[in-house]
């Protein structure tokens, strides 16, 4: 087990037992204590992740009313899990159920950062400005607020994320993930995420300048 995860020893030990070992009829080998947990643990998360990412959706679509902008706001959920994964990977961890609570917690995150960009989206536009340049001054104005979130849960977890005490095969890949994705998903999302919005968003303007050119049609 020594600077190993649990889950590659007991698959070794598995392999290694099934080639070797043949047990009589009516005889079986359970793999109980923390590897049983541990199982028990990432079959419930198969149904609490696709829950939690569902009512986030439901939660969107009841702020926004539109599909387009939920899907938006969810946007930064994959930045957010790349930063995670390469995170684990530099730091020579592999996926375990730490890990993945790690990952639950930066889906709120992004989410959040998401909820603000098209918040301060709908308001620009409201003022009558154009869509590249609300895409614009949005992500300029909202850029110092995700920063600072992601920097004060950054620095406060990066201890935990390069500790190796006591305790730390627990601490250590939840941390890690967190302080991956806050310091790689804002900055990705700051970047890509406009760029989406004003791809999927150029609609309005063209809308925006058919129903504006339809008055002086009729003044003419």
């Amino acid at each position: 087990m020594r600077g190993r995860d649990l889950g590659s020893t007991v698959a070794e030990a598995q392999e290694r037992i099934a080639s070797a070992v043949k047990l009589p009829n009516g005889y079986q080998i359970l793999w109980s204590g923390e590897f049983e947990d541990l199982q028990n643990a990432k079959v419930r998360l198969n149904i609490v992740v696709p829950i939690t990412l569902l009512l986030i959706f439901v939660l969107l679509y009841g702020l926004f009313n539109t599909l387009r902008d939920s899907l938006l706001a969810l946007a930064g959920i994959p930045f957010a899990i790349g930063g995670g994964l390469i995170a684990l990977y530099l730091a020579g961890l592999a996926f375990s159920v730490s890990a993945a609570i790690g990952f639950i917690s930066l889906f709120g995150v992004a989410v959040m950062d998401g909820i603000l960009n098209i918040t301060y989206f709908r308001e620009l536009r409201a003022q009558g400005m154009n869509v590249a340049e609300a895409v614009f001054q949005g992500a300029e104005q909202r850029m110092r607020p995700m920063l600072m979130t992601a920097l004060s849960a950054g620095v406060g977890l990066f201890p935990a994320a390069i500790s190796h005490g006591i305790g730390s095969q627990v601490q250590r890949p939840l941390a890690t993930v967190v302080v991956g994705g806050m310091f790689i998903g804002p900055l990705l999302l700051l970047v890509v995420a406009p760029a989406l919005r004003r791809i999927f968003l150029a609609r309005e303007s063209t809308d925006g300048g058919d129903s504006e050119s339809a008055p002086d049609a009729e003044q003419t």
